[in-house]
């Protein structure tokens, strides 16, 4: 055999050994799960729950830390510029989608300096109707905003969250021209509907679903494909006719870069933590529809389909970030 040729059988024997030295000195220290909103929303709690659950899978605590700014570039950039070790994780959700249409002058481009780990679960957006609305159901609603463009106010937190688009795409849908009223969140929105000073709120499940069940707004439809399990007596919107169906997902994102191997050891820690009993309870009872933990080879063309389908749809109709 010759030198070359015995370099290269050597070379090719080590490979497998070289590829799993990351993963086996993974994690060396604590990991950051970044967070792009602030603490006490949707996203917040499910980084806070995956978080305790991903930790006792692995040798080094998660420490969930929030940077909010930029629509949710602030955080993406603290990833995207961190050691591609798997050390320093973001948690997002759908309107990482939409990023470069919000932010079109972002220092990044999420969509390649970021790699998707694992798409963790979906769960559909509520319609929220105010107490005081007149309409008694989705099909009423949707008869009397035709009837008066520019009559009612639906709450959005702009920037291109998930309240704005889903609330886009309903009145892109059903051709409606309601007023947007902007929030610096879900929860002034909310209390806003409460006392009946906007029509209309599309809300995540995790907090919409709780909305309705105490009262304090009418769930008329979900954004899922079919009913969700949280509010079973409540049609979705293509139930009734409407293309506005809306998955809202979250997914673990590490800088492009980091080795494959470390991907998988992170994927690996996320489906024990997702697998168990305990956390389908716990995320039922946050109003999520599917767990999907996915792999890293499917998360990436997951979340690659999300940003096409959400850009051709609201290109235009997001005003970006100032």
């Amino acid at each position: 055999m010759s030198l070359r040729r015995a370099l290269t059988a050597g070379l090719l024997a080590l490979a497998p050994a070289v590829l799993a030295e990351p993963a086996a000195a993974f994690p060396e220290r604590p990991i950051r799960l970044v967070v792009p909103f602030a603490a006490g929303g949707a996203t917040d709690v499910g980084a806070r729950v995956l978080a305790e659950a991903m930790s006792a899978h692995l040798s080094q605590p998660i420490v969930v830390e929030n940077r909010v700014g930029g629509a949710g570039i602030v955080a993406s950039e603290v990833v995207a510029r961190a050691a591609a070790d798997g050390h320093t994780l973001l948690i997002n959700n759908t309107s990482h989608a939409v990023l470069r249409l919000v932010v079109p002058n972002a220092p990044i481009d999420v969509t390649t300096a970021l790699t998707a780990v694992s798409v963790l679960s979906e769960m559909p957006m509520v319609m929220l109707v105010a107490n005081n609305h007149p309409a008694r159901d989705v099909r009423e609603f949707i008869t009397m905003a035709r009837a008066a463009p520019g009559r009612f106010d639906y709450g959005s937190t702009g920037g291109g969250g998930t309240l704005q688009m889903a609330a886009l795409l309903f009145l892109q849908s059903a051709g409606l021209d309601l007023n947007e009223i902007p929030y610096r969140g879900g929860a002034p929105a909310t209390l806003d509907l409460a006392a009946g000073r906007i029509a209309m709120v599309f809300d995540v499940a995790l907090t919409g679903v709780q909305t309705a069940r105490g009262g304090q707004a009418r769930a008329f439809a979900v954004t899922s494909a079919g009913r969700s399990p949280a509010l079973p007596e409540v049609p979705s919107l293509r139930e009734i006719g409407l293309d506005a169906e809306m998955n809202v997902w979250q997914a673990i994102f590490a800088a492009s870069s980091t080795p494959a191997p470390i991907q998988a050891a992170l994927h690996r820690a996320i489906a024990a933590a997702m697998g168990t009993e305990a956390m389908a309870r716990r995320m039922a009872e946050l109003g999520v529809d599917r767990i999907l933990a996915s792999r890293p080879e499917a998360a990436q063309p997951y979340v690659a389909a999300e940003v096409a389908r959400w850009e051709g749809l609201l290109r235009g109709r997001i005003n970006p970030a100032r």
